[in-house]
């Protein structure tokens, strides 16, 4: 059996990081990690080829070799994920489709043979049973959770590192939490299911041992999900492992309540760890409660991300506009959030409903549905009827934009950070591409940019006063450069 794992395209949104990945000559952020789990669930026997069509196209000749495609992918790679299995029919090439896009929306699929849904390790090997068997059905669900210590390692050899930014890796699935909008829990549950530390260091081991040594994020929805699982045996681990090896760095998800573990933030700075993003939302407390953000109600967020941001760890966060609760306020106090903080890398998007979720089910009630949503955080739309005058809604979400990515702003909170910020231990390697994407990135912000003014002062500021931090303030104001492209594109 010849087996084609495909891909579909990421559209240009924030967290593609399509123009930031320019500098740097790499054409997607992360590898397909789950069609690469997926790959290592078929039978060993079978002919296995990846096509990631964000950094490799899709041929005649893959289809013609293919028996069947697998396809994977999210709600904001629809398009492309339709597109490519309408190539797949016309070249009679059979479609297995599984991941949290079909998961949510397979009755949208029409010309889809087979939908292996929720975990793959509970719907896939009865798939495989009935292929055996020639008694194949159309749809494989189940209502259970999967053992995850039983997860194969990725087939890492499948896919080309060199075209990637970063590496993914899984240490758990499932959130405690259960806020309004978020489909985490429908799809995962809310016991917090680990890997065992063998589990994860072989999977280190297995990219690593491949030349890989740039950073890797850990996908978890919530690291934070099993706080005694990660304190007493990933951590520690990973520190083990670091100083083993050629240090590495590693990004991933966590709730704010970190803030409140001084000795897990170290930890988590010591096993290599550099950046989190945060689910932050709203400053607005009304709205918290009416979203179920329970672990981020009676918090000073600000203070909550500056202890962070002291640790070591950079904040990444995603905050969101369009609660019933808000009132036209909430804008300005958006963006006094996100200045005030130094969160660089703040995506900011209307309330939408995934399917699926609380919110869902509630606004289908109300009447208030429109559709399906686009997955993409920053483009402008939604699928919700707001409360809130829809002129008032999309003006003030435009005003919001306008001003934290604008040059200005961007490099102002770059130095608000970097004031809060201690240098972590394990640094980034800087690598012969890097030093290529510095003179990139003087040429195209220092040189042709708008803003070239502010991203000499920054580096002169910088030079003066954080020197060792002179690296990340180049990545950071290139990201800021993504941003505008984006929004320029989608809302300005």
């Amino acid at each position: 059996m010849n087996i084609l794992l495909i891909y579909p395209e990421f559209p240009d949104t924030f967290w593609s990081f399509k123009h930031a990945l320019k500098f740097i000559r790499k054409k997607a952020s992360f590898p397909p990690l789950g069609l690469l789990t997926v790959a290592a669930m078929l039978p060993s026997g079978w002919s296995k080829r990846l096509i990631d069509v964000n950094v490799t196209k899709l041929t005649d000749d893959d289809l013609l070799w293919a028996d069947y495609a697998f396809i994977s992918g999210m709600v904001v790679q629809r398009t492309s994920a339709k597109h490519i299995i309408g190539r797949c029919s016309k070249a009679g090439v059979k479609v297995v489709a599984g991941g949290p896009l079909f998961t949510s929306e397979h009755e949208q699929f029409e010309n889809v043979d087979h939908f292996v849904l929720n975990e793959a390790e509970l719907t896939l090997p009865s798939f495989l049973e009935d292929l055996n068997n020639n008694c194949a059905k159309r749809v494989y669900i189940s209502s259970n959770f999967a053992d995850i210590q039983k997860t194969p390692t990725p087939l890492w050899e499948l896919a080309d590192l060199n075209q990637y930014a970063s590496m993914s890796i899984q240490y758990s699935r499932g959130c405690p939490y259960h806020c309004e909008f978020c489909n985490v829990t429908s799809l995962f549950g809310r016991r917090t299911r680990t890997k065992t530390v063998e589990q994860i260091i072989a999977e280190l081991d297995s990219f690593y041992n491949r030349g890989w040594r740039g950073p890797v994020f850990f996908v978890d929805d919530n690291l934070l999900g099993n706080k005694k699982n990660l304190k007493n045996e990933l951590l520690p681990a990973l520190i083990k492992w670091q100083g083993e090896h050629v240090p590495i760095t590693f990004n991933t998800e966590i709730s704010i309540n970190i803030a409140d573990d001084e000795s897990l933030m170290q930890m988590m700075s010591e096993a290599g760890f550099i950046t989190v993003f945060i689910g932050i939302e709203t400053p607005d407390t009304d709205s918290l409660a009416e979203c179920n953000k329970k672990q981020n109600k009676n918090r000073n967020l600000l203070e909550d991300v500056r202890r962070i941001q002291r640790a070591g760890l950079q904040v990444q966060a995603g905050f969101i506009v369009g609660f019933d609760s808000d009132t036209p306020s909430i804008f300005q106090r958006q963006i006094d959030f996100i200045q005030n903080s130094g969160i660089v890398s703040a995506m900011i998007g209307l309330l939408q409903a995934p399917a699926g979720t609380r919110l869902y089910e509630r606004l289908m009630q109300e009447g208030r549905l429109l559709g399906q949503m686009s997955g993409d955080n920053v483009d402008g739309t939604t699928n919700i009827i707001p409360k809130m005058d829809i002129e008032t809604f999309r003006e003030g979400y435009k005003k919001i934009l306008k001003h934290i990515y604008t040059p200005k702003n961007h490099y102002q909170r770059i130095k608000t950070f970097f004031r809060e910020y201690k240098t972590p231990k394990i640094k980034a390697q800087i690598t012969f591409n890097d030093i290529l994407a510095l003179f990139r990135a003087i040429y195209h912000l220092g040189i042709l940019g708008n803003e070239r003014f502010h991203f000499w002062k920054l580096l002169l500021w910088t030079s003066f006063h954080h020197r060792e931090l002179l690296p990340l303030s180049i990545t950071l104001a290139v990201y800021g450069y993504h941003f505008r492209k984006v929004s320029k594109l989608h809302v300005l």
